[in-house]
């Protein structure tokens, strides 16, 4: 009975974001979490100081998402109100009029780079609108983007997914590093067949497989560095992977390597200056290089950014406030239970490096007050919701964990394992995928799902960094479904009532992204 009510809130909230006239995620997470409040109070008769300690600490955990989700939103909107991002659409359709290239550097490689550098459905949103300028057609080329936007998610936002969707499961940074590997193999694997599925919503076969070359080595370029940054950091694998990626794109596309004549299109001729395309890269190459100087161990920076030496401290109340030399905030013994809330304000990349790139760019592209201030009020908009659904997740997420031996977290992970046993490693890329799709988010789907992973993988005996793994590939290739995302496309592309029909569309190879997981699994497991 114990496990039914604790699976309870968890139901719900899949009917309230799935149903016909779905609930949005900005009401249906923090509604969820006040239910689990509830519920461990009034049913498992929770400690109540125990339970408001977590509830703070959830609200004050938004400040590190939001805060990287406030950067790279402000730094998009920078680049939209500043005129660059319009340089650099017409930069990328320009180089190549072969349809195949087009799609891949732009709906691949372009948005793999966007993706790890701000994530949260910008890829699919940027791509979408330059692929519907050179004439393809809007719906399908909003499929197209939602599934190309699936790989490199697990690390989107500078790793944000794994170094803080999993930061609540008390794992080693070794434990954190494997399963940042095995993600990122698992992913480059099934991104040897995700790209051909995608490609033919837009072409048909016969240029698909005229062009097979290209696609390949265009897959290959982004992958690769993926997977090999992927061995010693979880924080740009994707950035970087993408920023290679685009770069080996254009000149193979340049080349014609891998290219069919017969799939060329005619285009009008476009003259860029090149001084014009360098400077709209730069913020980007910015980005990458001061990721690289604070993220790189061996450099000290690192160290002296999560000093933890106490500048100052205040006592407030049970509760202990500090600032230590490196601004991390810190509250400590929150109403005198123990728990407790850290900030890194320099580390967590939204000051370093997304609002000093952005203090950059403003002289850079040489911006107005009136400018600067149109992309401060378009962010401010653009925060609160997502605000809002992400507390509801931590807020929930404290509470399924709290309670010891019966935290309904635990519970569900029991049973579970019951079901399935230690064949669970099959389907658990399916529940990552389900968190995305009904929270809008790889990182909420591995804060939500990760506590009842990691418990399933205690009581049946899979490795632990496996698990984890298919549950952050999960949650990339959910991305594809994700309602969330599908209505921020289809609203730019202008395209009204077909999320349904969308769906239909991209839960197709969402499959095969799931079947690639499974397999995954199996091979590693034997």
């Amino acid at each position: 009975m114990n496990t039914v009510i604790a699976g309870l809130p968890i139901l719900l909230l899949m009917w309230a974001m799935t149903k016909r006239n779905a609930i949005p995620s900005h009401i249906a997470l923090p509604v969820t979490a006040l239910l689990i409040a509830l519920i461990q109070w009034l049913l498992f008769e929770a400690d109540l100081v125990l339970l408001m300690a977590n509830v703070v600490a959830g609200i004050l955990s938004v400040l590190t998402p939001i805060s990287i989700v406030a950067g790279a939103i402000l730094l998009n909107r920078v680049l939209h109100f500043s005129g660059a991002e319009a340089v650099l659409s017409q930069w990328l359709k320009s180089i190549s009029r072969n349809k195949v290239a087009q799609l891949m550097i732009i709906g691949w490689a372009f948005a793999f780079m966007i993706e790890g550098a701000s994530g949260f459905g910008t890829p699919a949103a940027i791509a979408a609108p330059i692929l519907v300028g050179l004439g393809f057609p809007a719906i399908p080329v909003a499929i197209f983007a939602l599934v190309m936007n699936s790989v490199p998610v697990s690390f989107g936002a500078v790793g944000t997914p794994i170094w803080f969707g999993l930061s609540g499961l008390s794992l080693s940074e070794t434990q954190l590093m494997e399963i940042a590997r095995q993600t990122a193999l698992l992913n480059s694997i099934a991104a040897l067949v995700i790209p051909f599925i995608a490609l033919r919503f837009l072409l048909g076969w016969q240029e698909i497989r005229h062009n097979a070359g290209f696609i390949l080595l265009s897959v290959l370029s982004c992958t690769l560095p993926y997977m090999l940054f992927a061995q010693w950091n979880y924080e740009f694998p994707a950035l970087i992977g993408g920023a290679i990626g685009l770069a080996l794109n254009v000149w193979l596309a340049k080349k014609r390597i891998g290219l069919s004549v017969s799939t060329e299109v005619e285009l009008p001729d476009r003259v860029m200056k090149t001084r014009s395309v360098v400077k709209v890269f730069v913020p980007f190459a910015l980005l990458i290089v001061i990721l690289i100087v604070t993220r790189v161990p061996q450099w000290g920076i690192k160290e002296v950014l999560n000093t933890m030496s106490p500048l100052w401290g205040w006592q407030l109340g049970a509760a202990e406030f500090e600032i230590s030399k490196a601004l991390v905030l810190s509250l400590n013994n929150i109403l005198g239970t123990g728990v407790s809330w850290q900030y890194k304000s320099l580390y967590v990349p939204a000051v370093i490096p997304f609002l000093l790139v952005v203090l950059v760019c403003v002289p850079l592209f040489g911006m107005s007050r009136t400018l600067v201030m149109a992309s401060l009020r378009d962010t401010g908009q653009r925060l609160l919701l997502p605000m809002v659904s992400l507390m509801g997740a931590l807020v929930m997420v404290n509470l399924m964990m709290q309670g010891g031996s019966q935290a309904p977290m635990l519970l569900l992970a029991q049973a579970f394992a019951g079901w399935l046993g230690d064949s669970w490693g099959y389907a658990a890329a399916l529940l990552g995928a389900l968190g995305s799709f009904f929270s809008g988010s790889a990182t909420v789907s591995n804060l939500t799902f990760g506590g009842i992973q990691l418990g399933i993988a205690e009581k049946v005996g899979l490795p632990i960094t496996l698990v984890l793994a298919l549950q952050s590939a999960g949650a990339a290739m959910g991305n594809m479904v994700c309602i969330n995302n599908i209505i921020a496309v289809s609203t730019i592309l202008g395209v009204s009532n077909k999320e349904g029909f969308i769906i239909k569309r991209t839960i197709i190879p969402m499959l095969a992204y799931a079947l690639v997981a499974a397999l995954f699994s199996l091979v590693w497991l034997h």
